[in-house]
């Protein structure tokens, strides 16, 4: 009779332990890739739909800059994030992150970074960039350099370059005359293409943005996840809707593996000294 009873307390304590597990609040954060309030907006489709799959609230915790981002990834401080290549790499060297998905964008699994200048700018060649001003993002994005390095123009060519935080910062710069030239993210160059920018350089196609989760997600939640975001069906009305919501150029997510991102540690190899 008291061993009946005790297995119905360790029963009992099991079932409670799941349910507690199923309510613990997961964290989302994110890379800086625009202000505070539009990455908010972005990212609150996609967390409303995760809290529904898992049964559990998540909750965006967005990071002012790539080095907060990274180091939450890492630390654990949030138990998701959306990270760009760069910042995945660190955060796996640090934290040992493991990637549970990569973006989509136009049907393929890779991105280009692009060197942008103003509409009508006189400046119709990557050389002629010398003795003009360039704006970057964040300065812990190092793909960034190594791409404008990669496209023939060596950073002491520029009369000046500052780290000015985003893309959507960059754009704005760009577009209003503060830089001459600036880098950006293919999805947000081709946004601004029609309004005032124009493309004068494409990287080749590299691993693109991917979503990870902290080292202390137990399997069962990680798996979840990952099926969560590679079932997000783009000819499903609601489910596209949450992914043009992240970037407009987003067609979904696929599986990817640390091995596609081996060609962005070599070229940030050299900036990494």
């Amino acid at each position: 009779m008291k061993l009946q009873r005790l297995l119905l307390i360790l029963a009992c304590l099991i079932v409670y332990s799941v349910d507690l597990r199923a309510q613990e609040e997961l964290q989302f954060g994110s890379v800086a890739m625009d202000i505070p309030a539009v990455m908010h907006k972005r990212l609150t489709p996609l967390t409303h739909y995760l809290g529904e799959r898992l049964g559990r609230k998540v909750s965006l915790k967005l990071s002012p800059n790539m080095g907060v981002a990274i180091e939450e990834a890492a630390s654990a401080s949030v138990d998701i994030s959306y990270l760009t290549p760069v910042a995945y790499l660190e955060a796996k060297k640090r934290g040992d992150v493991q990637l549970i998905a990569k973006t989509v964008t136009n049907g393929k699994g890779s991105f280009q970074l692009m060197i942008v200048v103003k509409e009508d700018s006189s400046i119709q060649s990557v050389e002629q960039l010398k003795g003009h001003s360039f704006a970057f993002g964040d300065k812990k994005a190092l793909l960034q350099r190594a791409v404008v390095v990669g496209s023939g123009i060596a950073l002491e060519d520029f009369s000046e370059y500052k780290f000015i935080g985003n893309y959507d910062n960059i754009s704005r710069a760009v577009q209003i005359g503060d830089f001459d030239a600036g880098i950006l993210k293919d999805t947000t160059a081709f946004k601004w293409e029609k309004k005032g920018l124009r493309i004068l350089y494409s990287s080749p196609d590299l691993p693109p943005y991917n979503i990870v989760v902290s080292n202390k997600v137990d399997a069962e939640t990680r798996n979840k996840l990952k099926q969560a975001f590679l079932q997000l069906d783009p000819a499903n009305p609601e489910h596209i809707a949450i992914i043009k919501s992240l970037d407009k150029k987003y067609d979904g997510f696929a599986e990817t593996s640390d091995a596609e991102y081996d060609i962005v540690r070599q070229l940030i190899k050299p900036f990494k000294k």
